[in-house]
């Protein structure tokens, strides 16, 4: 009996017949309309995404980064203006901030959700506050009712980038129709994948959407007339065809996520009441859709090491705080500015979770990740 078979972080080729065929049917379809930017496919997939979270307004894009960019540009954030974000996130959070020459401005973090610490959110408001964006990492929203009440009493705009929890809940609403906009991603690691680069924008508001709409298409609303300065923020046609596909399957693929996340904690659950390992915490109110099951150990580079000798493979999200990032530096920021977003740099690593793992690979996962700790 040869050597057991690796187990992948994340296999994008486990995919059914049904599902690959009814992918093919979609594409063909748009190949039959010759409309491959824009058009039909493009409007049924942003119908039906905005039925599923239960929002008016879906509106496709390029991707996640210029889903947050996007809407930043229609709320008219620009030179001068600050926007307050996690300080330990994916690099477009505060990207797409110093894109528009405004300044990303960094809170710590809850150390059991990963999430923007609201209990120091307001101390980062100045009066050029622009817009507040907090990030729901990992597929678990932030505690969004303390920081849509400071929004509100101090007049500041909320923005989710919800581009890691589609499907994700905060005390019985949706990801995405939480704050007064929100952006997505369906880059192909996600719970909702396309097949390359591809994101929305979701709010209720129908004028903001109609600014995101002409924003998209170099700020026009009707053909070669610019009433402001926008960008190519197109969703290419296959990509929606794609997404359309997907969609009806994403409750399902979301519980399975949420199924082996549980298994994870039976198998580990021992190990973290004894200390030795820090398990992801679904917090009160929440639905967490475990767009990544993060762990947290010491010497996780030993542990790290020691799980790829047993063929499983594990991913760091993320190494560096956005505060450290150097091309953040002229922020001002140092070592010790947001401790808690330090330490989980240092702590993190995600294991094996999509939703065609098979409960023998979680089992094996877990005994490997046992035989690990110390």
């Amino acid at each position: 009996m040869g050597p057991a078979k690796p187990i992948p972080i994340l296999d994008l080729t486990r995919y059914d017949k049904d599902l690959k065929r009814e992918i093919a049917s979609r594409v063909e379809e748009v190949f039959a309309s010759g409309r491959f930017v824009m058009g039909p496919a493009n409007e049924a997939f942003e119908k039906a995404f905005a039925g599923e979270l239960g929002v008016s307004q879906a509106i496709g894009v390029t991707s996640g980064t210029d889903a947050l960019l996007v809407s930043l540009m229609a709320l008219g954030v620009g030179p001068g203006d600050e926007v307050i974000t996690s300080a330990f996130s994916f690099f477009a959070s505060a990207g797409e901030v110093s894109r528009l020459n405004a300044k990303p401005v960094f809170v710590d973090i809850e150390p059991a959700t990963f999430n923007l610490d609201p209990s120091r959110l307001e101390a980062a408001v100045t009066p050029r506050t622009k817009v507040i964006e907090p990030v729901h990492l990992y597929g678990q929203c932030a505690d969004m009712d303390p920081i849509l009440e400071i929004g509100r009493r101090r007049g500041i705009p909320v923005i989710e980038d919800a581009c890691q929890a589609v499907g994700a809940a905060y005390r019985g609403r949706l990801a995405g129709g939480i704050g007064l906009a929100a952006a997505f991603s369906f880059y192909p690691t996600k719970n909702l994948a396309a097949a390359g680069d591809a994101g929305a924008v979701t709010t209720n508001d129908d004028p903001l959407a109609d600014r995101v709409r002409s924003l998209r298409i170099h700020g026009s609303s009707v053909q070669y007339h610019h009433d402001r300065v926008g960008g190519n923020f197109r969703m290419d046609a296959i990509q929606a065809a794609v997404l359309h596909a997907k969609l009806p399957r994403l409750a399902a693929w979301n519980e399975r996520r949420r199924a082996i996340a549980a298994r994870y904690e039976g198998l580990l659950g021992d190990a973290a009441r004894a200390g030795r390992v820090t398990l992801p915490a679904e917090a009160p109110g929440r639905r967490h859709v475990y767009h990544q099951y993060v762990v947290r150990v010491a010497n996780r580079n030993a542990v790290r090491a020691r799980l790829a000798q047993d063929g499983v493979s594990t991913a760091v999200f993320y190494p560096v705080p956005l505060h450290l990032q150097e091309c953040f530096r002229d922020l001002g920021y140092r070592e010790g500015s947001f401790p808690e977003a330090e330490r989980a740099a240092g702590e993190v690593l995600a294991l094996p979770i999509f939703p065609q793992l098979t409960d023998e690979e979680v089992d094996r996962v877990a005994a490997s990740l046992l035989a690990a700790l110390p």
